[in-house]
């Protein structure tokens, strides 16, 4: 294991190891053929004998530790020559005789004639008789003094002497957080676990080294005899009765914690590497933390030469160890980065522990100019949102909209694609960046006193204040917990700390306190009456401050009002942009985002329609905003609203005249003294038409149909019909909940079909009558049946969406059930489709789909259309409006059937026929009521 010096003269060179005692050496060769660390070997001084440190229990000898330090000191980490003797004893020397130093300081004594192992040292003689001058000067463990030897007998805490369960760790580290603690490395479990003796008081303690981990040194095997006494110790009962023999399950016990475990790869050369460093050097010891276990977690730092090295940074350096997040999170932020770095560097090359290793799969795309600067247009949540930028990238993270920002992409970003408004070309792109970092360029100075300055990975640093970095160190948000292999923000560790000093702070949502609660009203989803009490309240007040929360249409918003606590619908008075699918509609939504979204406004209301949407002007930063809309010739101005009732008109008509001249987008064809119609042309489409059936009637005009000549309907009824449905269900075996799909028997014929389950009771079912409302998808109609009179969809019946659709009819508003002459403009239309056997053709003028899925009578997609008897030339549309039962609504660019409603109605209201009986029905209130329900229909 060591190298020859002088041929056959028998001595050998090593490096020293470990000291163990006053007498004792662990020396370990310079080199080796074979791979992983050298072998190594464990001598003792020939003929000389040191004082015994404690074991485990007991207490030291005399001058034992003093002769320990003398040798270590003189001995570790040094080239030393040695001469093997019988049975492994040997003699040590470096240009001296380590043994002759020894014996002339007085740390060790010559054994006795009797007293020698094997063969005795060649320098016997020196060793006597330098003892024999030791004794006379009263050097070392012969010492004169009164008390020396009592004195020399450390005064070792339990955790010393192998009793650790009493070490208060958490006490330890309170004490002694961040302060530099002096110790001696006794001993090395692996790379990245050293235990320590701690100085002056000699606290034996283990020490887990922070932020690393090593590969692990696996476990030997425990000897199956040893485990059987021990399984036997712990049984109950006389100990000198027959032990019984183990049961198959403490076998099992047995067979597992006595299997050997190897040690993992370089686990064994990360122990070494960590061994001739530290084991038996003076180290500095900083405390970091303690785990939930109580074990502590430090950074070590050994001597080498002058300056002192950390021992975790030079082992990720090497291979030899991994980054690990939970206890670098207990270290200061310029240690983890050194860490990381490190361990990036070390991957990059294939160091040892990552030989084999393969960075994980990623969608990232490679972005060389990595910086971005954009203006923020909406603030979607608190971690997210989306900006204009003059590049193709958007970027996730929060902000105050309008203010500039400036974004980075992180390094190891993924970069998506996602869902959003189309930006006027030419005037940059609205995307979807996620994974980077987003900073304020014109900051407050109270900003920049809450975050650290950021830089990355490279050092290079950015200007600005990091929003993210703020809005944690606010409390306004947490950080994600990445593991080892996820990719990160460059700043993560700075977002860490930022958590960190928020949750010390008890910020935000670190906050013990219940956090304050604010009810908002939203008038956008009431009714128009609701909307319409709300008025006095805008109108106590000239101009009012809200938030625009959505940018609906071109003209058209939700605004937040906070001193009203409520949220409205707004439009311009007297201004109209294009309508949804119409010529620059979207160029006007994306105008108003970039100008007013989320932004704060000045409002002034001047009335509110029969939708409940709010009329008036709105101001941002003192500029009106339907100003902006006309000079764009996105919108034109309405003089039937009433010119003279909006603020700054003069203003208005010069904008939309500018926008004229300019002939600019909506304005394209424009021929000075033509009127052109406020709606661009579209070109005509041949509008489907479909023959159907009448299945059912609602209120307001709407009634459900089925299509005549659809196989689907012979094939269902076909199939019901053959089925035997006589046996009533099973309680417990047939749980019909909400929104499942049954067969139900229908009051009226007692016949079997399909329907949807729209509530049911609580819980499991308990009787035969309890009451389940049922939708009939074929048909329409809706009704309350009993348990008895439901049945699981038969395999057999086709699961085919339901056959009865939705329709309304087109033009015309028909008054509500519990309306003004609603009853009897139902039973009009009931009489006239659905008592009838008559077949009717259906133009479709438009499609609905604003109900979403069908959930229910009255929800889903509807048709608008114009109902025709297939043996009349007036459609129902016209004969209603004719018999006085509705109002025609005024459709712009509608025409054809439009002009016989309209005289229709013309000819009602003159005679106050039917609603007008009372004058004109534009003027009254309002009040939306749902229609009623009832279990009539077609079969």
């Amino acid at each position: 294991m060591a190298t020859s010096k002088g041929g056959a003269t028998g001595w050998y060179s090593a490096k020293v190891k470990a000291v163990p005692s006053g007498d004792s050496l662990v020396l370990t060769a310079k080199s080796s053929n074979k791979p992983g660390p050298p072998p190594e070997r464990t001598i003792t001084l020939s003929s000389l004998i040191a004082p015994r440190m404690a074991r485990r229990g007991g207490v030291d000898e005399p001058f034992a530790w003093e002769s320990r330090e003398f040798l270590r000191k003189l001995c570790i980490g040094k080239i030393m020559l040695y001469l093997p003797l019988a049975e492994n004893l040997g003699v040590c020397l470096d240009d001296q005789n380590v043994g002759a130093l020894i014996v002339s300081e007085g740390w060790a004594k010559v054994r006795e004639q009797g007293q020698q192992k094997g063969e005795a040292s060649p320098f016997l003689a020196e060793y006597q008789l330098l003892e024999e001058q030791a004794k006379q000067n009263g050097r070392g463990r012969w010492s004169k003094a009164p008390g020396a030897a009592e004195a020399s007998i450390r005064n070792l805490p339990p955790s010393a002497i192998g009793d650790p369960s009493n070490l208060d760790a958490m006490g330890l580290l309170a004490a002694n957080k961040g302060r530099p603690m002096q110790g001696i490395v006794e001993q090395v479990r692996d790379g990245s676990t050293v235990r320590v003796y701690l100085l002056p008081d000699f606290q034996f303690v283990q020490v887990f080294v922070a932020g690393i981990q090593a590969p692990s040194m696996g476990r030997r095997a425990a000897s199956d005899t040893a485990m059987e006494k021990g399984l036997n110790s712990e049984q109950n009962g006389d100990a000198s009765e027959t032990q019984a023999p183990l049961t198959s399950a403490q076998r099992l016990a047995v067979s597992t914690v006595s299997m050997e475990v190897a040690p993992d790869p370089f686990g064994i050369d990360a122990k070494y590497f960590t061994e001739q460093r530290a084991l038996n050097r003076d180290v500095r010891i900083v405390l970091e933390g303690v785990d939930k276990f109580s074990n502590l977690i430090g950074s070590v730092y050994y001597p080498d030469g002058e300056s002192a090295k950390d021992l975790a940074l030079d082992l990720v350096e090497n291979g030899l160890a991994k980054y690990v997040e939970w206890s670098a999170n207990m270290m200061e932020d310029d240690a983890k980065r050194r860490l990381k770095n490190a361990e990036l560097q070390a991957k990059k090359s294939r160091l040892r522990i990552w030989t084999n290793y393969v960075p994980p799969p990623t969608n990232s795309k490679a972005i060389h100019d990595q910086n971005f600067t954009g203006k923020v247009v909406e603030v979607v949540s608190g971690d997210c949102i989306i900006g204009l930028m003059i590049r193709p990238i958007w970027k996730s993270i929060g902000r105050k909209a309008g203010q500039s920002i400036k974004y980075q992409v992180s390094k190891n970003g993924k970069v998506t694609m996602g869902d959003g408004p189309t930006a006027v070309a030419g005037s940059g792109d609205l995307r979807v960046m996620d994974f980077g970092s987003v900073f304020e360029l014109s900051s407050n100075g109270g900003d920049a006193d809450e975050v650290s300055l950021p830089s990355s990975a490279t050092g290079s640093q950015q200007a600005g204040v990091n929003v993210g970095e703020l809005m944690v160190s606010r409390g306004y948000g947490t950080v994600i917990r990445h593991r080892d292999f996820e990719e990160r923000s460059n700043y993560y560790d700075a977002l860490l700390a930022a958590e960190s000093r928020a949750s010390a702070s008890k910020r935000g949502v670190h906050s013990s306190k219940e956090p304050p609660v604010t009810h908002i009203t939203d008038l956008t989803t009431a009714s128009a009456k609701k909307a319409r009490d709300f008025l006095p309240f805008l109108h106590r007040n000239r101009k009012i401050s809200a938030v625009v929360e959505y940018v609906l249409s071109g003209h058209r918003f939700k605004l937040l009002i906070p001193k009203e606590t409520c949220s409205i619908a707004f439009s311009f008075s007297g201004v109209r942009c294009p309508g949804r699918d119409e010529p620059y509609s979207d160029e006007a939504i994306a105008l108003m985002r970039r100008r007013i979204m989320q932004r704060e406004v000045e409002i002034e209301v001047e009335t509110v329609d029969r939708t409940g949407t709010f009329l008036g002007s709105l101001w941002e930063s003192r500029t009106n905003i339907a100003v902006v809309l006309l000079e764009a010739g996105l919108a034109k101005l309405q003089t039937s609203f009433g010119i003279d009732r909006i603020p700054d008109a003069h203003l208005l008509e010069q904008a939309e005249l500018s926008a004229k001249k300019k002939k600019l987008k909506i304005w394209e064809n424009y021929v000075e003294g033509e009127e052109v119609s406020n709606v661009p042309t579209v070109e005509s489409k041949q509008k489907e038409v479909i023959k159907v059936v009448v299945t059912e009637v609602l209120g307001g005009g709407r009634f459900y149909v089925q299509s005549v000549g659809d196989q689907k309907v012979a094939s269902i009824q076909q199939q019901l019909a053959s089925l035997n449905l006589q046996e009533a269900p099973v309680i417990g075996a047939f749980n019909p909940k909400k929104g499942d799909i049954v067969l139900a028997q229908f009051s009226a014929d007692n016949s079997w079909n399909r329907a949807m389950i729209v509530n049911a009771p609580r819980g499991a079912v308990e009787s035969m009558k309890d009451k389940f409302e049922v939708f009939y998808i074929d048909y329409g109609n809706q009704e309350e049946v009993t348990y008895s009179q439901l049945r699981p969809l038969d395999p057999s019946v086709p699961l085919a969406p339901g056959l009865a659709q939705l329709c309304s009819l087109a033009y015309i508003k028909v008054p509500d059930v519990e309306e003004d002459c609603g009853p009897e403009a139902a039973e009009y239309l009931s009489a006239h489709t659905l008592s009838t056997s008559k077949e009717f053709r259906a133009k479709v003028e438009e499609r609905d789909t604003s109900g979403g899925k069908v959930k229910g009578q009255g929800t889903g997609p509807i048709l608008i259309v114009t109902l025709v008897a297939v043996d009349s030339e007036i459609s129902i549309n016209a004969s209603m409006v004719q018999d006085r039962k509705e109002e025609e609504v005024g459709l712009q660019g509608k025409t054809g059937s439009l002009d016989n409603l309209e005289k229709f109605q013309d000819e009602a209201r003159a005679d106050r026929r039917g609603i007008w009986m009372y004058g004109d029905i534009q003027s009254d209130d309002e009040e939306m009521a749902p229609p009623v329900r009832k279990a009539g229909g077609r079969r």
